[in-house]
């Protein structure tokens, strides 16, 4: 399998996968249980903790796609259950047991996970601190489907990265981009308050800024074989399939 051909097989499951584990009741009901209120203050300060304890201004600036008032809000109120570590720590555990409910069993996790691995150690994490953070993170050795679904986590978290930093050479801004791609409703969901209706000539920049997301993780897909990327996507898709272990 060629590079690119990898790329586009593997990163609708790996974000669409990750969005269900954050949307997911469960997962907010671990942050509950956690000290945290309803509302998106678990998955701020769960998520973007790996940036220590730093101003709402500044995890806006690297996480970029939610409107900057979700993202202050959430910050704000889950400041005060744990610090940044903690919180970090705590997402970590809720993504590796959603991970353990909705990984098929038959999956080939201990595979998955090598390559993974090796395509996470390879990449370049410079301008990219969101995912760099993300893969300082520790992975249990002694559960290798919760660890399967930690690495899918970094693994999205390194497009997302890439595709922010596409975004922006592309001409867009993020709120462009996030009504580009799902839609006024959608972008408001996510936090962009009252986003127009995108015109037609961003498209080809959004498009653009697509292509560069894919050269960015081109270098990770490049450490394995042909035979490897073949398999990978097989994995990924073994994984990320519907079904429940």
């Amino acid at each position: 399998m060629e590079i690119f051909d990898c790329i586009a097989a593997v990163a609708g499951p790996v974000h669409n996968f990750g969005d269900e584990f954050m949307s997911d009741e469960a997962t907010a009901t671990i942050g509950l249980r956690a000290g945290f209120a309803p509302g998106r203050g678990f998955y701020c300060r769960g998520r973007f903790g790996v940036l220590g304890e730093a101003p709402a201004a500044v995890v806006q600036a690297v996480q970029g796609f939610l409107g900057p008032d979700l993202v202050a809000t959430g910050w704000r109120v889950g400041r005060p259950v744990m610090p940044a570590d903690e919180a970090v720590a705590c997402y970590a555990e809720a993504v590796r047991t959603w991970g353990r409910a909705h990984i098929p069993a038959d999956a080939d996790v201990e595979h998955f996970n090598r390559l993974a691995q090796r395509l996470i150690d390879a990449a370049d994490a410079d301008a990219l601190p969101l995912f760099a953070g993300w893969r300082a993170q520790p992975v249990p050795g002694d559960d290798p489907v919760g660890a399967a679904m930690q690495r899918v986590h970094v693994l999205r978290e390194h497009r997302g990265a890439c595709h922010l930093a596409a975004v922006r050479l592309s001409g867009l801004s993020a709120r462009e981009a996030m009504v580009v791609n799902l839609g006024v409703e959608q972008a408001t969901h996510y936090g962009w308050h009252e986003p127009g209706p995108a015109a037609a000539a961003l498209v080809p920049r959004w498009q653009r800024a697509e292509r560069l997301t894919d050269e960015l993780q081109a270098p990770l897909y490049a450490t394995l074989t042909a035979r490897q990327r073949v398999e990978f996507a097989q994995l990924v898709d073994a994984l990320t399939s519907t079904q429940t272990s």
